[in-house]
């Protein structure tokens, strides 16, 4: 590809929150990029808008049930239109891209992730679950194909520009930051009566609501440690995290000498996602600079357990491996669509993944076939346990 021609992007995942701002950088963008394919899970309204907007050659939409209303639409517009369980992996696999944005939520983002490494140039990786149940796969597979992954979570984004100029052995410990979410000093006895609009209540940042309940709970940067753990090639002993409330440092790299290398913005997703489209280059500016001093403080706390419990899962998880992240992440997914369909309470959430944990037969994990069944078998535990509740 010459370097006058627009890169060709695919997003799956182009009705959430990162979805949509990937689009409203490369709106901004439009000198550089091209929308070729979009993939969405139910909100067909939305993609169709996305459609008319961006004309990308081939849409495609999870909820099959739901499509078939809006094929018509797509067939005037001239776009193909894909539905089905299996359509976002078959719109990667039929379109030509030189970036694939993986945002699908959830487990889902798996097979179209892994097809996108073998079909594109570069995956703008801004899924946790797909590394986090099967790290080792996609990045053998980035490394047989040498694709680029570059993250768009922001702590990882952050990680990732500090450690493009330093060595590896240079590097003691990778620290990833979190706000807290809105419970961070709530009076523990009181977490029970928490609704679920209360948990939606980010008081940094705007994201769909398996992320936001996510935050809440601290499982988030639980998965995020696995994440990294792929990323970057680190042992657990190499990362920590802490709580910063302010959410102006995402990430912190300490060195061997005792130095830090720090990445600091505003609280904007649109940042590391600009960054993702347009590396190993930085994008001109589209938002307002962070301005230091109205920051005034930057605060850091020790992680409390006690408040936040899946943390020390996630931790088990990341140091044995093989089939524990997947039963983890599974279990997190249930339980976290049982609290916002009002099925159980906040702290029920870890209660219901730590059972299923703890019943887990542990075992080693090779191939897609094997994770996909400790997700199925985890998430059946993980059902049987909340119906036990109601």
């Amino acid at each position: 590809m010459s370097s006058g021609e627009k890169k060709r992007v695919i997003i799956l995942g182009s009705t959430g929150s990162i979805g949509r701002m990937t689009l409203e950088v490369i709106s901004k963008l439009s000198d550089q990029f091209e929308v070729v394919g979009l993939a969405a899970g139910s909100n067909a309204s939305l993609l169709l808008d996305q459609a008319v907007q961006f004309k990308p050659k081939l849409v495609s939409l999870y909820r099959e049930e739901i499509g078939s209303a809006f094929s018509p639409e797509f067939s005037h517009l001239g776009v193909k239109f894909l539905t089905g369980p299996e359509a976002a992996t078959r719109l990667v696999e039929e379109l030509e891209a030189d970036i694939v944005v993986a945002a699908i939520t959830g487990i889902e983002s798996l097979k179209p992730t892994l097809t996108a490494l073998r079909r594109a140039k570069r995956v703008a990786l801004a899924n946790k679950e797909a590394l986090v149940v099967a790290g080792s796969l996609i990045m053998e597979e980035a490394r047989r194909r040498a694709i680029e992954i570059i993250p768009v979570d922001s702590e990882h984004s952050g990680v990732f520009q500090c450690l493009r100029q330093e060595e590896k052995e240079n590097v003691a410990r990778v620290i990833l930051t979190a706000s807290g979410g809105p419970f961070f000093r709530t009076p523990l006895d009181e977490l029970a009566s928490k609704t679920v609009e209360e948990a939606l209540a980010h008081p940094r940042w705007k994201m769909g609501k398996k992320i936001t309940i996510d935050s809440a709970t601290l499982m988030n940067k639980g998965l995020e440690l696995i994440e990294a753990r792929w990323l970057f090639d680190l042992k657990p002993q190499q990362l920590a995290i802490l709580i910063h409330p302010q959410s102006i440092i995402h990430s912190l790299v300490e060195l061997i000498d005792g130095s830090f290398l720090a990445q600091l913005s505003i609280t904007d997703m649109r940042l590391p996602i600009q960054f993702a489209l347009c590396y190993p280059k930085r994008g001109e500016r589209l938002l307002p600079p962070l301005n230091l001093g109205e920051v005034r403080k930057l605060e850091f706390f020790e992680v409390e357990e006690k408040r936040f419990p899946l943390i020390r899962l996630a931790w088990e998880a990341l140091e044995k491996g093989g089939s524990l992240p997947v039963a983890l992440n599974a279990a997190n997914e249930v339980a976290v669509n049982a609290f916002i369909e009002g099925k159980i309470s906040f702290p029920e959430i870890a209660e219901i993944v730590k059972a299923v944990i703890e019943a887990h037969l542990f075992r080693p994990v090779k191939n897609l076939e094997e994770i996909m069944a400790v997700d199925r078998e985890s998430r059946e535990k993980a059902e049987k346990l909340i119906n036990l509740r109601q």
